[in-house]
């Protein structure tokens, strides 16, 4: 059984552990809110560029339809972009993104496919580098706040690595935030975008409008944007659920720690009150033995 001392020690070196986690667990509280009104006001913007998409699209075919749009025509070569933040200590955040970015890459392995991956965010770069390290073409980091910069950069790369013919499906791995508690791992079609059925039809009012340039014209400068707008909302609704994990985790962490404490008392308590009783004997016995 350990001494007294090494018991004070190791209380005292749990309650040193509790101060840390308790004040992770008020900083992430205290971030969550702004990155919650960030993901969840950047949503309205993206579902109104999927309705002109969807609105769009419904003109457009053949040949003169943007390749954004309707691809190469080929599902050989897929790109898999998984985005995570760049910490860690959020319990099973990074991980659920991580595992079903695995899933998605060994399905499509397993189907005879040509797979590359796109990483942002360290822990996404750091867990998939074991085992598919050799098919990574690129690496950023997720940053302390998304930024509409570092998403045109994360863009840029796809829409090069899609002109420049490596690519012909792009498929990107995140972090829905559905709620404090709830962080749904999502994944989303980017290349050939995806015309939403269910998009809200745009009301016209009985006009007529002549588009100037075409439908497809406009397509070409719409759809660039439009995948710079759903990198970003995944990075946001990434830094929401983050929070949220992490928050939740510290708060798990500073209630064990609090056990741990309970618990370690009492064994020194009883430690302390069982030596007290053996000294007691001893002297007693002395005593009686003179």
């Amino acid at each position: 059984m350990a001494s007294l001392k090494e018991m004070r020690n190791r209380i005292g070196s749990v309650k040193a552990t509790q101060k840390i986690t308790k004040a992770m667990q008020m900083v992430a509280a205290a971030k969550l809110r702004r990155a919650q009104d960030a993901a969840q006001n950047a949503r309205p913007y993206a579902q109104r560029m999927a309705a002109v998409i969807a609105n769009l699209a419904s003109g457009v075919s053949g040949d003169g339809a943007p390749r954004l749009l309707v691809g190469t025509g080929s599902d050989r070569r897929h790109l898999v972009v998984v985005a995570t933040s760049d910490r860690g200590l959020a319990g099973g955040f990074n991980s659920s993104i991580v595992r079903a970015a695995r899933e998605r890459i060994q399905s499509l392995l397993n189907e005879g496919k040509d797979v590359r991956v796109l990483t942002v965010g360290r822990k996404s770069r750091d867990q998939l580098r074991r085992l598919y390290g050799n098919l990574s073409v690129g690496e950023f980091e997720a940053g302390g706040n998304p930024s509409l910069e570092r998403a045109e950069e994360i863009a840029a790369k796809i829409r090069e690595l899609f002109d420049a013919g490596e690519v012909d499906v792009v498929t990107l791995v995140y972090s829905r935030f559905a709620s404090v508690i709830s962080q749904v791992p999502t994944t989303k079609q980017l290349i050939p975008a995806e015309v939403q059925a269910g998009a809200p039809v745009v009301d016209l009012k009985g006009a007529s409008y002549e588009y100037e340039p075409d439908e497809a014209g406009i397509l070409e400068a719409l759809l660039p944007r439009n995948l710079t707008t759903q990198v970003f909302s995944a990075m946001l609704e990434n830094q929401a659920g983050f929070f949220a994990a992490q928050m939740t985790a510290m708060d798990n962490a500073t209630r064990n720690a609090g056990d741990m404490i309970a618990s370690l008392t009492l064994q020194m308590n009883r430690a302390r009150q069982a030596q007290i009783t053996k000294e007691l004997i001893e002297i007693i016995s002395g005593a009686e033995a003179i």
